[in-house]
């Protein structure tokens, strides 16, 4: 017997929209609404709405907290010293690798946490064995929904149907920090490169919202565009470009650790200290393919006159630049140029800095 889907609060907006729906870690969710490529070009250009109410939610309270998550993740939520303020980070197991990659954000009355949903379950267990010596109260908000608006006229058009309160707080809201306004949580972060604000609040001022955005021209967008425009940014898929068998020094993650006060001890440190001093750690980079064909995860990367093999970790075709980009985990020391084994034949391609496009514009070189 199949197992039942998941849907969110907004499945019936997506079928009035025309989603065609996918099983995407155990939720119905829409893969697109006609074409992906007008989608992310919709996100590029103007704005485009994704429902994310898959994403889990929790929230910690409690005397310990600060020093629970401060031992959990390994980026430091010290550096939260303003409430609304969020950090991106990863939560680590004893052997440095990652368990999940989330966003911590400083609330009035302790932290909130969003996780990947396909690692729901997992995150859940391993974040109450952890809390175990700690006063924690540990509150996972299913009742949430979560919705993204994401693209250069994101912000104004949010702002132009909602109450003079949210408008206030997203019209001067800054990158990375959420504010409370009419009970919704409006954070200015996203995962697509452009500006824009991530919302929870209720599944019914949910559908309210989705409705009242389409109306003002904002494109529902799918999880196909969503992909795209994340790897166009640079940004790591769970799964895909990290997970529990690879430390965040091998997934371009590095940026995410506080190594900073060194007595703070978190989940991993040591493992990471000890690859540090070892050197040689292998990288996550972009890569660009020179001619035709798309590339895809698990095809291999070769160096001339190297046995040094890499592996494509996210590939895909880039419709911002009209040629195929990937994000791939190569030996130390190799590069720029290399080959992908295409079908049995081996494609030019280069290594480049990460992103390869940002605020709609390309930034590598």
């Amino acid at each position: 017997m199949a197992t039942e889907l998941n849907r969110t609060p907004l499945y019936q907006c997506h079928v009035d929209a025309n989603g065609k729906m996918v099983d995407f870690g155990g939720w119905e969710m829409p893969i697109h609404y006609g074409s992906q490529v007008k989608e992310h070009e919709a996100v590029r250009t103007h704005a485009g709405l994704f429902d994310v109410s898959h994403m889990t939610v929790v929230d910690l309270t409690g005397p310990d907290t600060t020093a629970f998550l401060r031992y959990l993740l390994a980026n430091d939520v010290a550096k939260l010293d303003v409430i609304g303020r969020a950090l991106y980070t990863g939560m680590l197991n004893e052997q440095g690798m990652v368990i999940d990659d989330l966003i911590c954000y400083r609330m009035a009355d302790g932290y909130r946490l969003v996780v990947n949903c396909s690692t729901r379950e997992k995150d859940l267990a391993w974040i109450a064995t952890q809390a175990s010596a700690f006063a924690v109260t540990i509150t996972e908000r299913p009742e949430l929904a979560m919705l993204a608006v994401q693209g250069p006229n994101a912000r104004a058009i949010t702002a132009s149907v909602a109450t003079p309160a949210q408008a206030d707080i997203i019209n001067n809201i800054k990158p990375f920090n959420g504010a409370y306004g009419d009970d919704w949580f409006i954070a200015r972060t996203g995962y697509t490169g452009e500006d824009g604000l991530e919302i929870i609040l209720s599944a019914d001022d949910a559908i309210a919202l989705w409705k009242s955005l389409l109306a003002a021209g904002v494109a529902p967008t799918g999880l196909g565009a969503r992909d795209t425009l994340r790897l166009e940014a640079g940004m790591n898929l769970y799964g895909n470009d990290m997970d529990e068998t690879v430390t965040p020094l091998e997934s371009a993650m590095g940026w995410t650790i506080s190594w900073e006060p060194a007595d703070r001890d978190f989940i991993g440190r040591q493992a990471l200290t000890d690859q540090k001093a070892a050197g040689n750690i292998p990288r996550l980079v972009g890569l660009v393919l020179e001619g035709k064909g798309v590339m895809r995860s698990h095809q291999t990367v070769h160096f001339d006159g190297s046995d040094a093999i890499g592996e494509i970790t996210s590939g895909t075709f880039s419709p911002s630049l009209g040629m195929s980009v990937a994000m791939a985990r190569v030996p130390a020391g190799v590069g720029p140029a290399c080959e992908i084994e295409m079908r049995g034949k081996r494609h030019a391609a280069r290594i480049v800095k990460l992103p390869f496009v940002r605020n709609g514009k390309k930034v590598f070189e």
